[in-house]
């Protein structure tokens, strides 16, 4: 995601030509990072109940993330206003944490549904979803002008199939995942703090970029 960032902003200042509308490479890329954020989502779920966490904190996590949200809102608003970001990747995980936190016990009716709202929001679309106010639901014919766009059809699908997964690593023990606690001391930590780092990484970017600029002759 960090390296997918740089790049865009490296265009942003004009010092690179990448498409990121257009070019399959970086689509492909802004596909594989969406589906790994949403896929975690449902992961997330099943970790939490597994290790019985109080629904009160739960709900406070949820909250921090909607409160991230709003302010990248606002922060986009200010930086782009024709393109703020009204509903992005914290948006829809906002939403799918809840949706998706009745069905942690039933992954095979998660599975399911996962793949019908994916298939649904790939294959379906109407003009009535390309307004403002409904596209963040999916289903539009024109993608609308913002900056990150995460609509639940069909994103909030791959979150059901993240529980799905989940419970499968569960009976597991999640040893499928042991490689991961050889990882760098560095990139576990990164992992543990993956809501600030996403908050400030842009902010730390963007305005290297800006400072680096303005003292280049």
């Amino acid at each position: 995601m960090v390296a997918y960032h740089v790049a865009f902003d490296l265009a942003l200042f004009r010092l690179a030509r990448f498409d990121f509308e257009h070019d399959p490479w970086w689509l492909a890329a802004r596909a594989v990072i969406v589906a790994a954020f949403m896929a975690l989502v449902g992961v997330s779920l099943v970790l939490a109940e597994g290790q019985a966490v109080a629904p009160a904190k739960r709900w406070r996590r949820i909250g921090t993330i909607a409160a991230c949200a709003l302010a990248v809102s606002a922060a986009s608003y200010a930086v782009f206003p024709r393109t703020w970001i009204t509903f992005g990747i914290l948006h829809a995980i906002v939403v799918a944490s809840i949706i998706a936190w009745p069905l942690v016990r039933h992954p095979r009716a998660a599975l399911v549904l996962g793949i019908a709202i994916i298939v649904a929001g790939l294959f379906s679309a109407h003009p009535a979803f390309d307004a403002r106010w409904l596209a963040w639901i999916g289903f539009t014919t024109v993608k609308p002008a913002t900056e990150d766009y995460v609509p639940l059809f069909p994103w909030l699908g791959v979150a059901f199939v993240g529980v799905a997964l989940g419970n499968a690593w569960a009976k597991r023990t999640f040893r499928p995942l042991a490689l991961l606690d050889r990882a760098p001391a560095a990139l576990r930590w990164l992992g543990r703090h993956s809501l600030a780092i996403y908050m400030v990484h842009q902010p730390l970017l963007i305005g290297a970029l800006a400072l680096a600029l303005r003292r280049l002759p």
